[in-house]
């Protein structure tokens, strides 16, 4: 049998030292602390709720982070 594959390690980050951000600084630093996937998203948008380890999540409105989250 094929072993269980490891999901990549998610940075200890709090997401909420992203909101206030510009949202390209807000992307700079997140890969910075090791996201390995940066998602920004407008405010409303319709998006899948599947959880992926290591993503950060930036809804963006007028061009600065409004909420973060993991997933």
């Amino acid at each position: 049998m094929a072993p269980i594959p490891t999901p990549p390690a998610e940075p200890q980050d709090n997401p909420n030292t992203y909101v206030g951000l510009g949202a390209p600084e807000a992307e700079r630093l997140a890969r910075e602390r090791g996201w390995s996937t940066v998602r920004s998203l407008p405010p409303g948008a319709i998006i899948t709720m599947e959880y992926r380890e290591g993503r950060l999540n930036f809804e963006v409105k007028d061009g600065t982070v409004a909420r973060a989250w993991k997933g």
